[in-house]
């Protein structure tokens, strides 16, 4: 498995550095899903975490992307967002039936959405979503935390993508 990833510019502006690294990590997170099939997407290899697969996080990411900058940050509606509801557990690693064609497609097209609001907002503004505590923070707080989120899971797609396939590879 070989990837065309690379780092942002070791000189730039602080939004090209903090962008360049989440779209490296969410690039590697769509990267560890090329080449398999729906049913290598949807295999559990943990026992004790049987949504952590190629599909779960996946689906995840993409209602990670909406919560923080759609909602919390714009302040728009909950609504449709699996992350919002209390059943099942983990709604958002849900994504029985959804092929994974779809799943790499709608996290990419949530992460360009991200990416829109991100580019026309300042670092030092806050969420204004009136009822949730994390609202306060800052975009700048909000995009390290979207960084920290997905390259965690990509960490975590390199030991899933290697227990489905066999498939290594760094970035």
């Amino acid at each position: 498995m070989t990837s065309p990833r690379s780092r942002p510019p070791y000189v730039a502006d602080e939004r090209t550095q903090l962008l360049g690294w989440l779209d490296l990590q969410r690039d590697i997170v769509r990267w560890k899903a090329e080449g398999l099939t729906d049913e290598q997407a949807r295999r559990p290899v943990l026992p004790a975490s049987p949504l952590l697969t190629v599909a779960g996080v996946l689906s995840h990411l993409r209602w990670v992307e909406h919560t923080w900058f759609e909602v919390i940050f714009l302040g728009g509606s909950t609504e449709g967002n699996p992350q919002f509801v209390d059943e099942p557990e983990d709604a958002d690693m849900r994504a029985e039936g959804v092929p994974l064609e779809r799943l790499v497609e709608e996290y990419r097209a949530q992460c360009a959405v991200s990416n829109a609001i991100v580019a026309e907002h300042s670092l030092d503004e806050t969420g204004r979503h009136p009822d949730v505590s994390s609202s306060p923070a800052t975009l700048r707080w909000m995009l390290l935390h979207m960084l920290e989120e997905t390259a965690r899971h990509a960490g975590h797609l390199d030991a899933v993508r290697e227990l489905v396939d066999g498939r290594v590879g760094y970035w």
